[in-house]
């Protein structure tokens, strides 16, 4: 309990700095919903995909991917910069000799990159559904579990592209390199469900496109398939298990 009134200090503290990074809060928060924006202005996108299992369009497949989007920026490119500017800087290092501890900024910049992503989350509900009439999940209980499921696991990738890289140039660009790929998976450029069929399955091994299935299924029917469910779990709970046996403090 001593820890606790540092912790919230440090907190604080990050929430104020995080404040000022509006470019890292605009392609988390805005950038999402603005896609969305776009590929419904389509005409083609507002009409129902003959590839659909679910009879749903095409703009509405992309509001579970515009909001895996904005976990894909907020975990794999805006947080771990923070992380690798702290450690080259040697601020984890001196923090290990006080009683906050350097875990809790790693837990602060978690928690703020993930408020950021709920905001934007929110902010694509909204503006689909008034703009674009894209339904609300029918399976609430289901829809939530995907997304947190989701969050766990995007955030553990870029936990891992942070804790195995040497420094912030070697980071930055690993963490380019894995975010195109999440991209495709999570279905920016191409819905999931619209793939051939061998692809999807493929992909439906991967966390983001298992994520997109879970979250589609949601929004469309009942609870979600649980063999997506658990790809997404695994691939949580094994990608954090090598961030923490792997982190570097220094």
């Amino acid at each position: 309990m001593s820890t606790s009134p540092g912790t919230t200090a440090v907190l604080r503290t990050e929430a104020r700095l995080f404040g000022r990074e509006l470019g890292s809060l605009f392609w988390i928060v805005v950038f999402p919903t603005a896609l969305l924006c776009i590929l419904g202005a389509i005409p083609s996108f507002r009409e129902p995909g003959e590839w659909s299992e679910q009879g749903l369009r095409v703009i509405d497949f992309y509001v579970p991917t515009s909001i895996l989007l904005s976990m894909v920026l907020a975990a794999i490119m805006a947080m771990p910069p923070v992380v690798f500017a702290y450690r080259e800087g040697g601020v984890l290092r001196r923090l290990r000799t006080t009683p906050v501890g350097p875990s809790a900024i790693l837990i602060a910049q978690v928690m703020l990159h993930a408020a950021a992503v709920l905001a934007s989350s929110v902010l694509v509900f909204v503006v689909g559904a008034v703009a674009f009439d894209t339904p609300l999940p029918e399976s609430w209980a289901g829809y939530l579990l995907a997304y947190l499921l989701a969050v766990v696991a995007a955030f553990s990738i870029g936990a891992v592209v942070t804790a195995v890289t040497p420094n912030a140039r070697v980071g930055t660009a690993i963490g380019t390199i894995v975010f195109f790929p999440a991209m495709f998976t999570a279905g920016v450029w191409v819905p999931i469900q619209a793939l051939p069929d061998t692809l999807r399955t493929v992909l439906g091994f991967t966390p983001l496109s298992a994520a997109s299935e879970a979250m589609t299924d949601a929004m469309a029917g009942g609870f979600p398939d649980l063999s997506h469910l658990a790809v997404v779990a695994a691939w949580g709970a094994v990608l954090s298990l090598i961030a923490v046996r792997t982190f570097r403090w220094e």
